[in-house]
């Protein structure tokens, strides 16, 4: 009896050392991609890519933290040799941590440039390697040059303005027209006297033109 309780106590135990080492692995593993995280978090934040699903930016941020360890042995490297030459301290685990997380919002911050930006797509659309953008759909890059608008609704009227908001995607979110005007069958242009912007759901607009400056279109 004593022998099947001892047993049984040492079987708890083990299994509670067991879960601790897995939550502590856990907490270890959650530790080394929270740069990748970060960077993740940012760039998400800063351009229209919608958020793909949880696996996904765990893939993400393990590939992101790569490229960050990789930033941090730079740096370690870098502070060594200069170590070398003035007494500036010690490597130590808090100056790698450090080191992290700039290295990660710096990366976010690039990433998010050259995804808002099209430079290095542009670049590789010259040297006839790609025909894609760095945008995330052609919505997106439609409205990258400002101009007025006429939205063609779905009730068959069109609204004129310039829009100073408009959705990342085209099926949700809304226009924020200012200086609205409906057009008239007759292509006549209807003021909306005292109305100084107006919000209009992307999902009651069927398609929407974009008009040339009239300097443009006088040249032309």
């Amino acid at each position: 009896m004593n022998n099947l309780r001892c047993n049984s106590l040492c079987v708890g135990k083990k299994s509670e050392t067991d879960i601790m080492g897995a939550m502590l692995d856990l907490i270890e593993l959650l530790l080394f991609l929270l740069p990748g995280f970060v960077t993740t978090a940012i760039f998400y934040n800063l351009t229209s890519y919608a958020k793909p699903s949880q696996f996904e930016r765990v893939i993400q941020a393990l590939i992101f933290t790569l490229f960050i360890a990789g930033g941090v042995g730079i740096v370690e490297y870098l502070f060594l040799k200069l170590n070398q030459l003035w007494s500036i301290g010690q490597w130590n685990e808090t100056l790698s941590i450090i080191s992290s997380v700039f290295i990660a919002i710096g990366l976010a911050l690039l990433l998010s440039y050259f995804a808002n930006s099209d430079i290095i797509h542009k670049w590789l659309r010259g040297k006839k390697i790609t025909r894609e953008t760095s945008y995330p759909s052609e919505w997106f890059g439609s409205f990258l040059n400002p101009a007025f608008v006429i939205l063609h609704l779905n009730d068959g009227s069109r609204l004129y303005g310039w829009p100073d908001e408009w959705p990342s995607e085209p099926t949700k979110g809304h226009f924020s027209i200012a200086d609205p005007s409906w057009i008239g069958k007759d292509g006549e242009e209807k003021r909306m006297i005292g109305i100084n912007s107006i919000l209009i759901d992307v999902n009651d607009v069927k398609w929407v033109e974009f008009l040339e400056e009239l300097e443009e279109s006088q040249n032309g």
